[in-house]
């Protein structure tokens, strides 16, 4: 009996559903049971009952069965040219189709830790822009995986995972935080997160677009086409604008055209087909000519006493890097001697402590505007720190000739210390709030699985009439196919049963494809002995080793006949000689599949 129809292995499948609503019977068995036991090879158990009692008595082993499970990978607009697809191709006709004020809804089914769904985010903000995105879009994220979804609603990532990400777009929606980089929370609201198992639960309406990559590929056939059926119920359609299913590279949609129209096959991009009768500042005053030079003095002196007296430290260098002023304020802080006033400024600590001041002044100079460098850390020996913002402005005549900058501390040490107790506030509110925001979430797919539900009974009864009238017109048509192809059997198989020669057929990879009745006579071996084995492999008394110089020439197209003799034993033991030759099988399209060969005993 094989793993997959293991009955010790349906048990555990039922236990997982009924302990925690999982339902994994529509997966497809190999790779289910490859990943189950490769979990019970962790915990160290082979017989799948124990694992049962082990799950029993450890429940929190069922998290990591079911992210063993459940492969989490994902990326941000994980394969590009089909996102590139997407932005061009399919986001300007979804958006010229609404009207300037009306709803945008996505939906990124096994959305995994979140990326898909914030490339979508992305993708519609940037077409939209970010007043229209957060007030017309609403981007939903659901998976069966909680702990993933937890990480998607934290909607923080590390470096490397948007290495692959434009940096501008990186700088535009993500916020730097303890040295991960955040969504920005402005933006983070249109995008909701819930658990929604796409196989079981009622799935979210009135959909504009549509992402589910490279999850169909984990389900049978059968499961597929229940989960593609509820997406083609899910989508707009007709009246309601034309909805779009955006799948992976490891899925298509060629069995199901009646429910989606391929827009383009290479990127998986599919458009909903709609069912047939649904519902559905001032410039500056000069001075005058006529003040006398007492005034001016007066004025000159005025200046000089606001500059000293000024409560943030300001210098100013000259256009030859002399120090020319330095007010109080910057004497007391930096410790200048009044006698450091007219010595070069590279000779001076200030120049390059608490920043390297001759480079920015160089950057004033150049861009001709005043330079700003915020959050300048300086350090004193008792372990104390102020932080300033500093501004290196460029002072100019009125022929726009450089005289010399102004260089301004602002002590923003306070501020800054209130802005990390202010980070920590904002930290722990934002927890608060992010678990109030799972909770509101986790309504909000409620309410939208509930009135899915709802307008899914509603139409039910003339889904079901339409549904049996297209059974009963397959199964007619499957009962001509199989009459059909019983027919072709039969003749086949007379066929190869009145041939005198014993036939082999062979394909690329010289494994048996067809056996006959006189091969099976004369070689002693049944055709289920040696269906899929190579020729080359096989002992049946005839020296095969000398088949491959006579069948190579045909599959690779330099003949179309070979022959050759050789001596053998067939199963009665007795010596023969045996006559072979070798024919291409071709396919209808000219292509060689494999090669024919025809063995007759020449002493018969």
């Amino acid at each position: 009996m094989t793993e997959e129809h293991d009955p010790h292995f349906e048990t555990l499948l039922e236990f997982l559903q009924q302990q925690r609503s999982f339902d994994f019977t529509g997966y497809k068995r190999p790779s289910l049971v490859r990943r189950v036991k490769r979990r019970m090879q962790v915990v160290g158990i082979e017989d799948v009952e124990r694992y049962i009692e082990y799950l029993e008595v450890h429940p929190e082993e069922f998290v990591p069965l079911f992210n063993t499970i459940l492969i989490n990978v994902t990326s941000f607009f994980r394969d590009e040219p089909a996102w590139e697809y997407v932005r061009n191709e399919v986001l300007p006709p979804l958006i010229n189709a609404k009207g300037p004020h009306e709803h945008i809804r996505i939906w990124s089914a096994g959305c995994a830790s979140g990326q898909e769904a914030y490339s979508l985010a992305i993708s519609f903000a940037e077409a939209l822009g970010h007043d229209a995105f957060r007030e017309r879009v609403k981007v939903y994220g659901t998976d069966a995986d909680e702990e993933a979804l937890n990480h998607a609603r934290l909607a923080s990532y590390n470096a490397k995972d948007l290495e692959t990400v434009d940096a501008a777009l990186v700088k535009r929606y993500f916020e730097e935080a303890n040295g991960r980089l955040v969504f920005r929370p402005d933006l983070r609201r249109a995008v909701i997160f819930g658990r929604h198992d796409i196989v079981q639960d009622a799935p979210i309406s009135r959909l504009d677009l549509l992402v589910c990559r490279n999850t169909l590929m984990y389900f049978n056939a059968e499961t597929q086409q229940k989960i593609l059926q509820r997406f083609h119920f899910a989508l707009n359609g007709g009246n309601n604008g034309k909805g779009y299913l955006f799948l992976g590279r490891a899925e298509m949609l060629l069995g199901h055209s009646n429910l989606f129209t391929p827009l383009n096959l290479k990127c998986r991009v599919f458009a909903n087909v709609p069912t047939s009768g649904a519902p559905r500042m001032r410039a500056p005053v000069p001075l005058s000519d006529n003040v006398g030079g007492n005034d001016i003095m007066r004025h000159d002196r005025l200046g000089e006493l606001a500059l000293e007296e000024l409560p943030i430290a300001r210098i100013v260098v000259d256009a030859n890097g002399t120090l020319s002023i330095a007010n109080q304020k910057a004497r007391v802080l930096f410790t200048i001697n009044p006698k450091d006033v007219g010595r070069p400024l590279q000779d001076l600590e200030i120049s390059y402590r608490p920043v390297e001041l001759r480079s920015l002044i160089e950057q004033a100079y150049a861009e001709r505007r005043a330079v700003v460098q915020t959050s300048v850390e300086r350090r004193f020996h008792d372990g104390e720190r102020q932080y300033f913002d500093i501004v290196v402005a460029p002072l100019f005549d009125d022929a726009r000739a450089p005289l010399g900058v102004g260089v301004t501390f602002l002590d923003v040490t306070r501020y800054s210390r209130l802005s990390e107790e202010l980070q920590h506030s904002r930290e722990e509110i934002q927890t608060a709030n992010e678990e109030l925001q799972s909770s509101n979430e986790e309504l909000e797919t409620t309410n939208e699985e509930l009135q899915s539900t709802n307008e899914e009974l509603e139409t039910m009864n003339e889904e079901l009439q339409s549904t049996n009238e297209e059974l009963q017109t397959v199964n007619e048509e499957l009962r001509a196919r199989t009459d059909e192809m019983n027919q072709l059997n039969a003749f086949f198989e007379s066929v190869l049963t009145g041939m005198r020669s014993a036939a082999v057929v062979v394909n690329q990879n010289l494994n048996v494809l067809v056996w006959n009745r006189r091969a099976e006579d004369l070689w002693g071996m049944r055709a289920d002995e040696v269906q899929g084995r190579s020729l080359l492999n096989l002992d049946i008394g005839l020296p095969v080793a000398q088949l491959r110089d006579v069948v190579r020439p045909c599959l690779s197209g330099e003949k179309d006949h070979q022959e050759i003799e050789l001596d053998a034993v067939n199963r009665r033991g007795k010596k023969i000689k045996c006559r072979i030759t070798c024919s291409p099988l071709v396919s209808p399209s000219k292509t060689r599949e494999g090669a024919i060969l025809l063995m007759e005993d020449l002493q018969a």
